[in-house]
């Protein structure tokens, strides 16, 4: 497994380039910005599909573009399938952005897998952010979205926010591996391990 990362757009929001290192088509998750830039860093190799964590607009801005250039599927969390249309839906209009995506070709819900060559990642439901917030899991490795960042976790005072379900997002996450990598939506990478030592939001003995 191969994870690469792009930091784009406006609010520094990380795009991951997944493939199965031997040559497999790859994976796009949360397609920030910058669609020339993502599609430069994939050539030659295929797209399988491109996935999104969940409905915010920093995290799809390039979305349609990408979706356009590969001829790939959209698969995208169910729960928040229904706001990543419209400006409303992805926050952008909250924030004088007008970002949107395509209407998703496939919804992502607990358990299923997503394939792409001889790449598997295990869809987890990690609500709290949003309400369809989904962490991708695979090999020691655990692509996060906006749930865990190194040191923190993703905000919950956005519409659709709710603590509550964070935390119990948060505790489910605690159970992995201290040696899980965990490939955040905004700033360094990190693992478990660390932050069961440093993050406060995480539980406590």
């Amino acid at each position: 497994m191969r994870v690469r990362r792009l930091t784009l757009g406006p609010l520094d929001t990380n795009c991951w380039l997944v493939d199965d290192a031997v040559g497999g088509p790859a994976l796009v998750i949360d397609p920030a910005d910058e669609p020339q830039v993502i599609l430069d860093a994939l050539s030659p190799r295929a797209v399988e599909a491109v996935v999104l964590t969940h409905c915010h607009f920093d995290h799809l801005a390039a979305a349609g573009a990408v979706l356009r250039a590969s001829g790939a599927r959209l698969l995208v969390p169910a729960a928040d399938a229904a706001y990543i249309t419209d400006t409303v839906g992805t926050g952008a209009a909250l924030f004088g952005f007008s970002d949107v995506a395509p209407e998703a070709d496939g919804m992502l819900a607990e358990g299923d897998v997503i394939c792409a060559g001889e790449l598997r990642l295990s869809v987890l439901e990690t609500p709290g952010h949003t309400p369809g917030s989904i962490c991708l899991l695979s090999h020691g490795h655990l692509i996060a979205g906006d749930t865990l960042f190194a040191g923190s976790i993703g905000r919950t005072d956005f519409p659709r926010g709710d603590m509550s379900a964070m935390r119990r997002s948060i505790a489910r996450l605690a159970e992995l591996p201290d040696e899980t990598v965990v490939h955040p939506g905004h700033g360094p990478e990190t693992t478990i391990g660390r932050e069961r030592r440093v993050n406060p939001f995480f539980p406590r003995a």
